[in-house]
C-alpha cells in the first residue's frame, strides 16, 4: 500500500476529536431550556447507540463522528447548565427568564422571552440573554423606553408588560 499521501506525524495516531465551539458566557437556563438541553443529550446518546450496533455499515462510519461532537457538545452544556428558578425572579423588573411585552414606534407589540443561548430562537421571540435586545431591557420596568441597539438602526421600545412563565 502506497503512503505517499500519508504524513509521518499521523501514522499510527488516533484521530482527533472536533469538539463544537462553547460560549465563555455562564450558561444559564430556564427550566424548559433544562429539559431541552437534557433532550438533546438523549437524543445523540441514543443516536450514537444505535450508529454502534451498525458499525459495520459504512453510511454508520461516516456518521458516527458527527453525532460524537453532537454529543458531546449537549453533555458539556448540560453539565455546565445554571438552572434558574424563574419563580424567584424580580416581578417588577425585566430579569433572565422574562416575558417581556414591548411597543415599537409605531404601536406594535412584541412579546420576548429571555432565555439561555441554547435556548433562543429570535423567530419564536425567544432572545438570549447576551443579545442586544435582551441587554437593553435587562433591569427596565413597564412604563420605561429602552433604545435597541440593532444594525438597522437603533429602535425604541417602551415595556408595556413583564411576567414570567412557570
Amino acid at each position: 500500500m502506497s503512503r505517499a499521501f500519508v504524513k509521518e506525524d499521523d501514522a499510527g495516531t488516533p484521530e482527533e476529536k472536533v469538539n463544537l465551539p462553547v460560549s465563555e458566557h455562564p450558561n444559564l437556563v430556564t427550566p424548559a431550556g433544562l429539559k431541552m438541553l437534557q433532550d438533546k443529550a438523549r437524543q445523540y446518546e441514543e443516536e450514537r447507540a444505535d450508529l454502534k450496533s451498525h458499525d459495520s455499515e459504512l453510511s454508520a462510519q461516516s456518521h458516527l463522528p458527527r453525532v460524537e461532537q453532537e454529543m458531546r457538545y449537549w453533555e458539556e452544556r448540560l453539565r455546565t447548565a445554571i438552572p434558574v428558578d424563574l419563580a424567584k425572579q424580580p416581578r417588577d423588573k425585566v430579569a433572565f427568564g422574562a416575558v417581556v411585552t414591548v411597543e415599537d414606534e409605531d404601536g406594535k407589540r412584541h412579546d420576548y422571552q429571555i432565555v439561555g443561548e441554547d435556548e433562543a430562537e429570535p423567530q419564536n421571540g425567544k432572545v438570549s440573554y447576551v443579545s442586544p435586545l435582551a441587554r437593553a431591557l435587562d433591569g427596565s420596568e413597564v412604563g420605561d423606553t429602552i433604545v435597541w441597539k440593532r444594525p438597522a438602526g437603533d429602535q425604541e421600545l417602551e415595556v408595556v408588560a413583564i411576567r414570567y412563565e412557570a
